[in-house]
């Protein structure tokens, strides 16, 4: 077993203690790895690779969630839309139609998170809030009655400077406390193992920790 439980009963507690929900990052690690953390109690997990996670899931306990936490694309949705609990980084209006659409053909109502742009990084996805003004008037006009967006999440810049991570993370909560209008919306994720106490010191509340957990990972070419 290559899990971390010292890390993990550590975040776990301070999650705990700023009632955030814990997400453990579990992508490129082995099944066992995530059945080790899984009898110690974690119940959330997040891939971003989607064969991988449809792999997972076969075999996979029922009392897992999953979470699909990486970029997906258009074409991909059927394959995650059916088995993911809540499905992160929405970045675009074509991939939120496409999961309404592939929701009503399973007749069921996907939960979803937005993913703004707030790090330096032009690489990093994420929708700007002209974008996401777009999407949120025709949410609330009930364009889309077969998902839920249950909030935001976002990636600050992969930096040191604690404070720019800060100032990123707090612009993050002020638009969601602008966009805030029902009690089913509710997450605010971000923060991974290196910046999550800054997160939480911001208002997350939800935190995605991999490495922390699992250890390093030795990334090979995987389709999805």
């Amino acid at each position: 077993m290559s899990i971390n439980l010292l890390n993990f009963q550590k975040i776990k507690s301070i999650a705990n203690s700023y009632h955030a929900q814990l997400v453990a990052v579990s992508k490129t690690k082995p099944l066992d790895d995530i059945l080790a953390l899984h009898q110690e109690g974690q119940i959330v997990f997040g891939e971003n690779y989607v064969q991988e996670l449809a792999d997972k899931f076969k075999e996979a306990p029922s009392t897992i969630d999953w979470h699909f936490i990486g970029h997906l694309q258009t074409n991909k949705v059927k394959f995650i839309q059916p088995i993911a609990k809540l499905i992160h980084g929405i970045d675009s209006e074509k991939l939120l139609i496409e999961i309404n659409k592939q929701a009503a053909k399973n007749n069921s109502v996907s939960n979803l998170l937005l993913q703004i742009h707030i790090a330096q990084e032009e690489s990093k996805f994420g929708l700007d809030e002209n974008e996401l003004t777009t999407i949120l008037e025709n949410y609330s006009n009930g364009k889309y009655s077969n998902i839920r967006i249950k909030g935001f999440m976002g990636m600050a810049s992969f930096t040191e400077d604690k404070l720019q991570i800060k100032k990123e993370f707090t612009e993050l909560k002020q638009i969601f406390d602008r966009n805030k209008s029902t009690e089913e919306f509710d997450t605010l994720s971000m923060g991974m193992s290196s910046d999550y106490q800054i997160a939480l010191d911001c208002g997350s509340t939800m935190i995605r920790i991999g490495s922390a957990f699992f250890g390093e990972r030795h990334y090979k070419p995987i389709n999805g």
